[in-house]
């Protein structure tokens, strides 16, 4: 049986405390490949939790979106953004509610790990979110990293791998895909040697 998505209870518990559960810093590959893009347009990211890569896109200049089902987290990504002076629209809903088409110059995608019953077809919405030549960034940890500590599901089926997101985006043209080894020191929650899987797609003009 697949292990059920944590709910809004768990992560509100969890973003409750003043203290940012994975800091207050954008996650190192959002800073690396939005530094490669020249254009800015309007970007979503999904689960966002506590704003700290929509608050960095801000400030970057982006159109930023967001949601979660966490309002602890929205609270405190508004509250982040307050801190920097920027404007972020950040909705409270779920994946398997998310819908929409043709609007979104970005995708960005940062831990969004779920269960096999909702990923195929929540990583095909993020794909038709996409405008014309839009671009999907996405970041998770890989199977190699069950028994770390350093953060992500403590279930195999909700871990990433390359076959997998090679289906699930395969109406994409495939820019990067690669497994890497970081050491990620992202609040105390995202702290130690982690095993991540990286993916960039380009939706057809």
């Amino acid at each position: 049986m697949n292990k059920p998505e944590p709910g809004s209870d768990f992560w509100n518990e969890r973003f409750a405390d003043e203290q940012y559960a994975y800091g207050k810093a954008p996650n190192s590959f959002v800073k690396e490949t939005l530094a490669a893009i020249e254009s800015r347009g309007k970007v979503l990211f999904p689960a966002e939790g506590e704003g700290r890569n929509a608050v960095y896109a801000a400030i970057k200049g982006w159109d930023v979106h967001a949601f979660d089902t966490s309002s602890e987290g929205r609270r405190k990504a508004l509250e982040l953004a307050d801190e920097y002076g920027v404007i972020i629209q950040y909705d409270l809903y779920s994946y398997t509610e998310f819908n929409e088409e043709n609007t979104y110059d970005l995708i960005v995608a940062i831990f969004n790990h779920m269960p096999p019953s909702v990923r195929a077809e929540v990583h095909r919405k993020y794909v038709r979110a996409l405008k014309p030549g839009g671009l999907m960034i996405l970041e998770g940890f890989n199977k190699k990293q069950l028994g770390n500590t350093s953060g992500g599901p403590k279930s195999l089926d909700m871990l990433l791998d390359i076959q997998t997101l090679q289906e699930d985006f395969s109406e994409l043209n495939l820019d990067k895909l690669t497994e890497t080894t970081r050491v990620l020191s992202e609040g105390p929650f995202h702290s130690g040697h982690a095993e991540l899987i990286q993916f960039i797609g380009t939706k057809n003009e």
